[in-house]
C-alpha cells in the first residue's frame, strides 16, 4: 500500500510539474502577445511624445480618414471660393452679383434691422436681377463684387467667417447667412462648391462625404424659381465630371429642414417625399436651426414622422440636438423621433438616463469640436464632453460642421482631439471607423468603404513605421483657425 501511495504521489508530482510548465508556457506566450500588442500601440505614443506640433499636424493631415458625416454644404466653403465663383460667370452659370458697401438709409429710420434685408448690414450679396429692381438711392449702396478694391475684397471675405475673437454665436447665426443671401441661391455655385469640398477632403485622406445639401430655393439669373429636379440634375452633371470623380470621394446627400419655421411640418412632408423619390443621391434627413428657438422643439414633429412612416419605407434621420447651453431632454426626445445619429450632443451629460441608453448602443454622436468652441457652447476644448463619450462606449465620430465659416478642416478636429485628450492610436482608428460604420450608406457600399479605409490605413501605418516623416508626401494645409489657435504650427 505504501509503495502504491508512493507511486501515485510521484505521478501527482509529475502531473503538477507538467501543469506548471504548461501554465508558465501559456503565460509566457500570452505575455509575449500582450507585449507585442502593447508595442504596436506604443509607437504612436512615442511619436506623440517626441513630435513637435507641426510634425503631429503633418502626420494627421496625411493620415487616411473615413468620412465627414456632419457637413453643411452652404457653410463649408472658404471665402476665397465664394469670391471666385461670385465673380466668374463661366463657372457660376452666368449670374452677376453685387454686395452692399455703403449704408445710406434710403427708406429712412425704423426699418427691420433683423431680417435678411437689414439696412444696417454691410456685404449683403444680391443678384443682378435684384439689383436692377432697387431704387437709384439703394443701388448706390451696392457695388459689383468683381469691382471691389483690395481692401473691400478683404473685408468682404472676412465678413463670412469668424475671424475675430469677439465674434461668436450671434455673428454666425445672425449675419453670415444673411450676407451670403442670394449667392447661396445659385445651383451652379452650390454644385461647384461641393466639388471644391470633395477636392479639399481628398487631400486630407477622406473617402466619403455625407453633405447636408438642399435643392429647394434656387433661382435662375432672371430671378425665377429653379425646380428641385433641375437643381439636382445640375449637381449630378457636375459630380459626373472628371475632376470630381478623380477625387475618389464618394458623396451622398442629407436633406435638411429648418425646424422652427411656421410650416415646418408641411416642409418635412415634402422633403420626405422628395428624398424617397431620389434615394440614389439622398440617404437621410436632418433637422437644423438654433436649438434655443423653442419653436423647433423635437416633439413637435413626432406625429408627422409617425404618419410619414405609415406611407414610406424607412428614411434615416440625423438631427441636431444638445447644441445648447442649458440642460434639457432634447437628445432623448430626438431619439424618440427615430434618429440614429445626434448632431453635437454637447449637453448629454445633463441627462444621465439618456447617456446610459446611448452607451454601447447604435446611436452615434457627430462631434464638432471647432464649431462648439467658436459658437460658445464650450469655453475651451478641455470642457468638451467628447472624451467622456468616447471612453464610456458612446459611439462618436469627428466632423467639421460649417468649416468654411470657421476656416478649418477635418485634420484640425483630429489634431485638437489628439492634443487635448491624448488619444491612443486605437481611439484614432475608432473615430474614422465609426464615421463609416454609422454612415447612411447601403450595407454593401458601406462595407466596401470600410475595407478601403482599413487598407489605406494599413498601408499608411506600415510606410510611416518604416520611413517616418519621409513617408508623408502631402504638405499640410493650415487654415486660419488652426493658425490662430496654435501659432506654433506656422514656425
Amino acid at each position: 500500500m505504501f509503495s502504491s501511495l508512493k507511486y501515485f504521489t510521484s505521478l501527482a508530482l509529475v502531473a503538477s510539474s507538467l501543469i506548471f510548465c504548461q501554465s508558465f508556457a501559456v503565460a509566457a506566450t500570452s505575455g509575449e502577445l500582450s507585449e507585442k500588442k502593447q508595442t504596436n500601440a506604443n509607437w504612436f505614443n512615442k511619436f506623440k511624445q517626441q513630435a513637435s506640433d507641426k510634425q503631429l499636424y503633418d502626420f494627421l493631415y496625411n493620415m487616411p480618414k473615413g468620412a465627414d458625416l456632419h457637413h453643411h454644404a452652404s457653410g463649408s466653403n472658404f471665402p476665397r471660393w465664394w469670391y471666385e465663383l461670385a465673380t466668374n460667370t463661366q463657372l457660376n452659370g452666368g449670374y452677376r452679383y453685387y454686395t452692399k458697401t455703403k449704408l445710406t438709409l434710403c427708406q429712412g429710420y425704423g426699418q427691420n434691422t433683423f431680417g435678411y434685408g437689414s439696412p444696417t448690414l454691410t456685404f449683403v450679396n444680391i443678384s443682378e436681377y435684384t439689383y436692377e429692381k432697387l431704387s437709384a438711392c439703394e443701388q448706390k449702396n451696392y457695388k459689383e463684387i468683381s469691382k471691389l478694391t483690395n481692401a473691400e475684397k478683404k473685408a468682404w471675405e472676412q465678413s463670412i467667417w469668424l475671424d475675430k475673437d469677439y465674434e461668436g454665436r450671434d455673428e454666425f447665426f445672425q449675419t453670415h447667412w444673411q450676407r451670403l443671401n442670394e449667392l447661396s441661391d445659385n445651383p451652379y455655385i452650390a454644385a461647384e462648391l461641393l466639388v471644391r469640398n470633395m477636392q479639399a477632403f481628398a487631400n486630407e485622406g477622406v473617402i466619403y462625404l455625407e453633405s447636408q445639401f438642399n435643392v429647394a430655393g434656387f433661382i435662375t439669373p432672371k430671378g425665377k424659381p429653379q425646380s428641385q429636379e433641375k437643381a439636382l440634375t445640375i449637381l449630378k452633371q457636375r459630380l459626373a465630371q472628371d475632376d470630381a470623380k478623380q477625387t475618389g470621394v464618394e458623396v451622398k446627400l442629407i436633406y435638411q429642414l429648418l425646424r422652427f419655421t411656421p410650416n415646418a411640418e408641411q416642409q418635412l412632408t415634402d422633403i420626405y417625399k422628395f428624398v424617397d423619390q431620389n434615394r440614389d443621391m439622398y440617404v437621410g434627413i436632418n433637422m437644423v436651426g438654433r436649438e434655443d428657438n423653442g419653436k423647433g422643439h423635437p416633439l413637435r414633429f413626432l406625429a408627422t414622422l409617425r404618419e410619414l412612416r405609415q406611407q414610406y419605407p424607412a428614411i434615416a434621420l440625423t438631427i441636431h440636438a444638445g447644441e445648447v447651453d442649458e440642460p434639457n431632454f432634447h437628445i432623448r426626445d430626438t431619439l424618440l423621433l427615430g434618429a440614429d445619429r445626434i448632431g453635437h450632443g454637447v449637453n448629454l451629460l445633463g441627462d444621465p438616463q439618456t447617456l446610459l441608453l446611448m452607451r454601447h448602443n447604435h446611436y452615434l454622436i457627430e462631434i464638432n469640436l471647432v464649431s462648439n468652441l467658436l459658437l460658445e457652447y464650450v469655453d475651451e476644448f478641455k470642457q468638451h464632453p467628447f472624451p467622456e463619450y468616447l471612453r464610456t462606449g458612446i459611439p462618436v465620430a469627428l466632423s467639421t460642421d460649417d468649416r468654411g465659416m470657421f476656416h478649418s478642416n477635418l485634420t484640425d478636429e483630429f489634431f485638437i482631439a489628439v492634443k487635448t485628450f491624448n488619444l491612443s492610436w486605437q481611439e484614432v482608428l475608432t473615430l474614422s471607423n465609426n464615421s463609416l460604420k454609422y454612415s447612411f450608406l447601403d450595407p454593401q457600399t458601406k462595407q466596401a468603404m470600410l475595407d478601403k479605409y482599413q487598407q489605406n490605413m494599413k498601408t499608411f501605418e506600415q510606410n510611416f513605421k518604416q520611413s517616418g516623416a519621409s513617408s508623408l508626401q502631402k504638405p499640410a494645409v493650415l487654415n486660419q483657425f488652426i493658425r490662430r489657435q496654435y501659432p506654433q504650427l506656422t514656425h
